[in-house]
């Protein structure tokens, strides 16, 4: 795969853009889609359909299930089409559901048990989770996890740092009780709480003193001309290459922190949408298709390694997406099954339908509204 780190730079450059965004898009859609075909089987299931992409079709097969296997000409998504289903987005199809025999019914989704379908639809978000630990877990596994000391080479005048009492040589031992063991562990936490008061635990001579310390929100620019505007504490590492660890992991400790980085992400992608609906974030760092296109090929310029880790990062976003409670994303069939759950039967046809209609409409004004920052985004940058 290290052709992948050459196509940026090729002539036109469109490959450097697609190949990349098609390896990510498609590895995250099929593993999650794979969730919800898997579980359906276990449940039996009638399954007609498993499509990477939208649109028409541009390859596929059928298996002698019955089962058509696809690859379709917009690489923006894909689904599992379950007998019974209306759409892609597993509506049930209540004039053909009401046309079936019983035996021809309990074979769909609509016909089994609320828990059966719950699980059925929770199964994907769990397997784009999952693909995220196993990615995080085997990149630490075979490569090993740099470390670099959280030790103070330079505090910045004017600084939060300088501003709290931080001095040089200071070792931070942790943030608002959050052990940091690395250099990279303290800028991810700081990054995400600017203009929030952080408590920082801090070895100075041997001696442990509790600072507090309030990262200031600047704008900063990565080494492609990204923007963001991030919290900064305002110290700098100048760690030699023989100060740095590669800390090594059995397959178990590794698969440990594969599910502390996947948790790390999903709580900051948490935080920060807290952040946009209480005003302390700016709605314009969400991105959509657009982004991740640009970021692929970024980071495949890097390493196909930086691709995988885009790919865990994103997948995992992905999962916590489709588990928000809105009519049409997986989140949505849950909240209608809790409420069958409690009420002992389902929300009628017309209110299941309304909620349809209204959670198409949303996902179409958000998805609008991310294309229009990633447009604003790529022509700023």
């Amino acid at each position: 795969m290290d052709f992948l780190t050459s196509l940026p730079s090729m002539g036109s450059g469109f490959l450097g853009y697609a190949l990349p965004a098609l390896f990510v898009f498609t590895v995250v859609v099929f593993f999650h889609e794979l969730g919800h075909y898997w579980v359906g089987r276990l449940c039996n299931v009638g399954i007609e359909a498993f499509s990477i992409g939208f649109g028409g079709e541009m390859l596929g097969y059928t298996d002698k299930r019955g089962t058509r296997w696809k690859l379709c000409w917009i690489p923006l998504g894909g689904y599992v089409k379950f007998s019974g289903d209306e759409n892609a987005a597993s509506v049930p199809d209540n004039a053909a559901l009401d046309a079936m025999a019983e035996e021809e019914r309990r074979q769909t989704l609509a016909g089994k048990p609320v828990g059966q379908r719950a699980a059925v639809v929770a199964a994907g978000p769990l397997a784009s989770f999952l693909l995220s630990v196993v990615i995080f877990a085997g990149m630490f596994v075979f490569l090993g996890k740099p470390i670099i000391p959280p030790i103070v080479s330079e505090v910045i005048e004017g600084s939060a740092a300088e501003e709290a009492g931080l001095m040089i040589d200071d070792r931070i031992l942790s943030v608002d009780g959050a052990e940091v063991e690395s250099f990279t562990d303290l800028q991810r936490i700081v990054t995400a709480s600017a203009d929030r008061q952080i408590a920082l635990l801090v070895d100075r001579d041997g001696n442990e003193v509790v600072l507090d310390a309030v990262p200031k929100r600047q704008e900063l620019t990565d080494r492609f001309g990204n923007t963001q505007r991030v919290g900064v504490l305002g110290i700098r590492q100048s760690a030699q290459r023989e100060d740095i660890v590669i800390k090594s992991f059995n397959p178990v400790t590794g698969v440990v922190e594969g599910v502390k980085e996947t948790t790390f992400i999903v709580t900051r992608t948490l935080d920060y949408l807290w952040g946009v609906v209480t005003g302390r974030e700016s709605a314009d760092q969400l991105g959509g298709p657009i982004r991740v296109v640009n970021m692929s090929s970024q980071v495949a310029a890097i390493s196909f390694v930086a691709l995988l880790n885009l790919t865990a990062v994103l997948s995992a976003s992905i999962g916590l997406i489709n588990l928000f409670p809105i009519p049409m994303l997986d989140g949505g069939h849950l909240a209608f099954y809790a409420v069958e759950a409690v009420r002992g039967k389902p929300l009628s046809d017309r209110a299941q339908e309304y909620g349809f209609r209204a959670g198409l409409a949303l996902i179409l004004l958000l998805f609008l509204f991310v294309n229009w920052n990633d447009i604003n985004f790529l022509m700023g940058s």
